[in-house]
């Protein structure tokens, strides 16, 4: 099975892929999207969103990266296309998928699954500017208002000629409301000859394995599941290969977090650190009760200094023996 980081918009950004893959467990990783509009991007943009790129297109702990892009223009995203893997992009992800309104409006993202057609083309012409050894894959919803042209959507997707599909089980109109419709994807499996990857509600080891039964799918993407679990992905990949593996502890987690690149970049500012560990504690809440209290004790705290400071008092090293890399 393969295991694969899900593009959260403004969320899992260079430093969230790169703390989650060094945990281990993840076999691609997409970035979040770049919004094409009329013009082929600078190299300086792909580079913002896909630092990896310096780095052969890897993470720091090695699992590739793929450049995702949204847009609505075929031959506009075909020439972002071309360029991304020239720069170290391993693959081209199209997003179908993003409910936004405000990307919606602009005719992008989950709005196109009411138009295959267009889907087509736009895949189409990504596939044909793509050298072939590159992926071409795609992300969808079951849908618009309902899934009642699911069918035409991934006829369209693999006529196109994309490489691999990944199919959030929900419609637009659900959003990320529970629960994701694995039960929906079989019927479309059996159309398709391409890889297909099943994503929504995958929270724990039981949703993975369940997922798989139901979607029928044997590939998996995370995305909320792994912010509030941040070794989600190894503990999934253990339990598939029956490898007994111990789970990060509390303060293991809030040891990955201080000792992450998150909070030691020059580059970004400096309230940059205090508001994404606040944002992302929004998510661990989920999963650890002591995230909580430890939201309390930095809520109204804004410099990295005084977030770290915090964090420290709970922070602790894992155990040498530990297992955290599967």
């Amino acid at each position: 099975m393969k295991l694969i980081l899900a593009p959260m918009e403004g969320v899992v950004d260079f430093k969230m892929r790169e703390l989650l893959s060094d945990l281990g467990g993840f076999d691609l990783c997409v970035t979040e999207f770049i919004r094409v509009v009329d013009l082929t991007l600078p190299r300086r943009v792909f580079m913002r969103y896909c630092p990896e790129l310096l780095n052969g297109g890897y993470t720091r702990a090695g699992t590739p990266v793929r450049i995702q892009l949204l847009g609505q223009v075929p031959h506009v995203l075909a020439a972002n296309a071309r360029k991304a893997v020239k720069l170290g992009s391993h693959g081209v992800d199209l997003n179908f998928g993003c409910p936004a309104k405000t990307v919606n409006k602009s005719k992008g993202g989950a709005v196109l699954l009411k138009e295959p057609e267009q889907i087509y083309q736009i895949i189409k012409a990504v596939r044909e500017a793509v050298p072939e050894e590159h992926i071409v894959s795609a992300k969808i919803r079951l849908g618009f208002d309902d899934d009642t042209n699911s069918t035409e959507i991934v006829d369209a997707v693999q006529s196109a000629g994309a490489s691999s599909l990944a199919i959030h089980a929900r419609t637009k109109r659900d959003g990320y409301r529970p629960p994701a419709y694995w039960e929906k994807i079989p019927p479309l499996l059996a159309r398709l000859s391409i890889p297909v990857v099943a994503n929504g509600e995958i929270w724990q080891v039981e949703d993975a394995v369940r997922c798989q039964q139901q979607s029928q799918c044997q590939d998996l993407m995370l995305g909320r599941g792994a912010l509030a679990t941040p070794d989600l992905a190894t503990k999934i990949k253990a339990h598939m290969q029956g490898v007994e593996y111990t789970p990060l502890t509390w303060q293991e987690v809030v040891y990955h977090i201080v000792h992450s690149s998150m909070h030691q970049d020059e580059n970004v500012s400096e309230k940059y650190f205090s508001s994404r560990t606040k944002q992302w504690l929004g998510y661990l809440k989920l999963q650890y009760a002591e995230a909580h209290s430890l939201f309390e004790e930095i809520k109204r705290l804004k410099s990295k200094s005084d977030v770290v400071a915090v964090l420290e008092k709970y922070a602790k090293s894992p155990s040498l023996d530990s297992n955290h890399n599967i």
